[in-house]
């Protein structure tokens, strides 16, 4: 509705004013080339909507190195030499040799103890300490550079696992070394009998370094003739995140957008382009040395699934968020299980719920148990497969009128929809038994639902969207006009994308991403989840154009998109406030108002965010209804903008911090207030609330069930 006109279905009109704005004093004459605008707020108790827990969070695909190489802090990359297949002689990139072929000769064959990774690497040293054929100073073996180099840290401890058989007497130096490999940063000399080691063997040490690299490599040599067999080594730092393997500085990064969920494995990265290469979520449970791993064959690269499923239940459970389960169907990018012979996989994903949710003396809760988490996860979403609507076997066509037979399931609608009848695909297969099961959890359709009803039951749909800046900003009121009827919904992957906005981060996408963030922010009440897409990338494997944090084995930004949901990260929980802009000659403002309690001082604060998608500077006149002079106070208040001269600027390495939001005190608080917004700004007001107003009451969602609150259109 018009800016003359009501904000809602109770709320006084206030009818705009054409601005001549004064801010700091100083006077701005109606001649300059400003923009003029009114922000309109209304603050009343009885007006204000809460807004999911859930309204913000992050996903996790196994995309760009996220994982390997990335969030999970395994330095040793192909550490069970199983990345060149089962066949052997096997390629065992990273790994090179130390020494020339007349003193060494290394391969790989199907001699090791573990049974699902049967691959291990021989070494057969043809030179030896004394003789016709002496080892070159400094002995012949094998050495692995991580992912793109380890970062070894000076006066930090590593955790070195290996397996080791031999035939004879075990002389063996184990190293952390520079990238080339002349200076030593830690070694260890280990020397065992044969008898000792006659016999799959498993050794560990710690390693503590004497400096600083951040592209060491992990060396392990010999000086002694024989043959010796390695297999599952591993490097990892001692000072992972609470212990369970994954990077401090990354994980700050993500505990920093304080995420109410983790979406993870997938993506495309669940489904695979071949089923045998989808995620096989019972091939990454149990000890670390004993998981296959798989080829991500729609990524490119090999995980030996040391980040499986329990530890991506873990991750969302360090960051206080809710875990979002997504699972495989029987549907690849290249293969679909007809629905007739779907039940193995339906009763695989209730194993996972089982493994996650179950009690410690159930079948796969004593498995999780086993692995270290006596109690349950809190579990509460399943995603039945990832953009899979089209797709043949995903659904079927639902009637009134549809005949029964075998393959025929009757169907009562869910989410107060009417009574039809299926023919039963993919999703109605694992829809039913997940509910029968587990008849609290909520599940999640691939299907769009935002245009029209779904032809199938849900509790949540997936939207995806990845765009030029102008579509994504213009999608601010993509959800106006949502039914509030029937399942929510789930934005799990959204992005500027392209190089000619994207690039590899520009603030013109993160300036695009903000207002449709807002336009979500405002319609909370049908939109329960948003997160942005992909989460992380690793500098040296961009397989994605724009991403949230880049980082190499040592060093990490975030990019504008990043910085842009910092913006946000108070929404989950707060409270919509009524709000409109009304505005004189520009279409490229979005904004919204909300109330929230910041734990931190235990103080509540009026927060107003302002995306000025324009190139010209805004004179800004904002009211606040409901609040007099003494309700707010400047103690505490901010003023938050990110913005940035040109459009395109990136962060970097070299410059990460070029583009980040800048905080600046706020004074002269009032609910009638004069502010500039620069152009093409993301713009926070901060207000304190003065003790005694508690706007945290919660409402009834289902009073706000006609409620559109709408920004200008674009």
């Amino acid at each position: 509705m018009g800016c003359n006109s009501y904000l809602h279905y109770r709320w006084v009109s206030v009818l705009c004013l054409i601005v001549v704005c004064g801010f700091m004093g100083m006077e701005i004459s109606a001649t300059v080339q400003n923009q003029t605008a009114s922000l309109l707020v209304d603050a009343r108790e009885q007006y204000k909507r809460p807004i999911p827990k859930t309204l913000f969070g992050i996903f996790f695909e196994e995309i760009n190195h996220a994982g390997a190489g990335g969030l999970w802090a395994e330095l040793v990359s192909n550490r069970g030499f199983e990345a060149g297949g089962s066949s052997t002689p096997s390629y065992i990139s990273p790994w090179s040799i130390i020494g020339e072929e007349s003193n060494i000769v290394v391969s790989t064959d199907r001699s090791s103890c573990f049974s699902r990774n049967i691959v291990a690497l021989r070494m057969e040293v043809l030179c030896d300490r004394v003789g016709p054929s002496i080892c070159p100073e400094g002995g012949v073996g094998v050495y692995n550079p991580g992912y793109w180099g380890m970062n070894i840290e000076q006066g930090k401890a590593y955790k070195l696992i290996f397996y080791v058989r031999s035939l004879q007497s075990l002389n063996l130096s184990v190293s952390l070394t520079s990238s080339n490999g002349s200076v030593s940063l830690s070694t260890s000399d280990i020397l065992v009998t044969g008898s000792a080691v006659g016999n799959w063997t498993r050794m560990m040490l710690l390693l503590t370094s004497a400096g600083t690299d951040p592209r060491a490599r992990l060396s392990l040599v010999t000086s002694q003739k024989g043959v010796i067999w390695l297999d599952q080594v591993s490097l990892t730092p001692m000072d992972t995140f609470k212990g369970h393997g994954f990077q401090k500085d990354l994980m700050a990064m993500l505990l920093d957008l304080k995420p109410q969920f983790v979406r993870f494995p997938g993506g495309c990265y669940v489904e695979g382009e071949w089923m045998r290469n989808a995620f096989h979520w019972k091939d990454t449970i149990g000890p670390w040395e004993e998981r296959p791993g798989h080829f991500g064959d729609v990524w490119g690269y090999w995980t030996d699934d040391g980040l499986g499923y329990l530890e991506l239940l873990q991750l969302a459970e360090d960051l206080d968020a809710s875990p979002i389960w997504v699972v495989n169907i029987g549907i690849s990018h290249r293969e679909q299980v007809e629905t007739s012979i779907l039940l193995p996989f339906v009763q695989d994903v209730l194993d996972s719920i089982e493994f996650a949710r179950g009690n410690s003396t159930s079948k796969w809760g004593s498995v999780r148990a086993a692995m270290g988490h006596p109690e349950p996860f809190q579990l509460n979403h399943v995603a039945l497969g990832n953009e899979d609507c089209g797709k043949p076997y995903y659904r079927s066509t639902c009637t009134p009128s549809a005949a029964h037979s075998r393959e025929t399931t009757p169907v009562v609608a869910h989410n107060s929809m009417d009574p039809f009848i299926c023919c039963s695909g993919n999703y109605l297969k694992f829809y039913y038994a997940i509910k029968d099961a587990y008849p609290d959890m909520k599940i999640i359709s691939n299907c769009d639902g935002s245009a029209g009803k779904l032809d199938h039951p849900a509790d949540l749909y997936d939207f995806h969207i990845y765009a030029s800046a102008s579509t994504i900003f213009s999608m601010a009121h993509k959800f106006d006009d949502t039914s509030r009827d029937g399942p929510k919904v789930f934005v799990s992957e959204y992005a500027v994308h392209g190089q000619k906005d994207a690039r590899e981060g520009t603030f013109l996408a993160a300036l695009a991403e903000a207002g449709f963030l807002i336009g979500l922010e405002r319609n909370s009440d049908v939109v329960e989840m948003a997160s942005y897409a992909p989460l992380f990338v690793n500098y040296n494997d961009r397989g994605w154009e724009s991403d949230a944090i880049v980082f190499d084995s040592w060093q990490h930004y975030g990019t504008p998109s990043y910085w842009a949901q910092q913006f946000f990260k108070e929404s989950s929980g707060a409270f919509l406030l009524p709000s409109e802009i009304c505005e004189n000659s520009t279409n490229h403002m979005v904004a919204s108002a909300l109330t929230w309690h910041h734990l931190e001082d235990d103080a509540f604060r009026l927060k107003l965010k302002i995306v000025n998608f324009d190139s010209s500077s805004v004179c800004l006149k904002i009211k606040i209804t409901g609040l007099d002079s003494k309700d707010l106070s400047s103690s505490g208040s901010s003023k938050t903008i990110m913005t940035s001269n040109n459009l395109m600027d990136e962060n970097s390495f070299a410059h990460p911090e070029k583009v980040v939001p800048i905080q600046s005190l706020l004074e002269d608080v009032g609910p009638d207030m004069d502010v500039v917004l620069s152009p093409n700004s993301i713009t926070a007001f901060d207000l304190t609330l003065v003790s005694g107003i508690d706007l945290s009451t919660s409402l009834d969602c289902s009073t706000y069930k006609t409620l559109k609150l709408k920004t200008v259109k674009i």
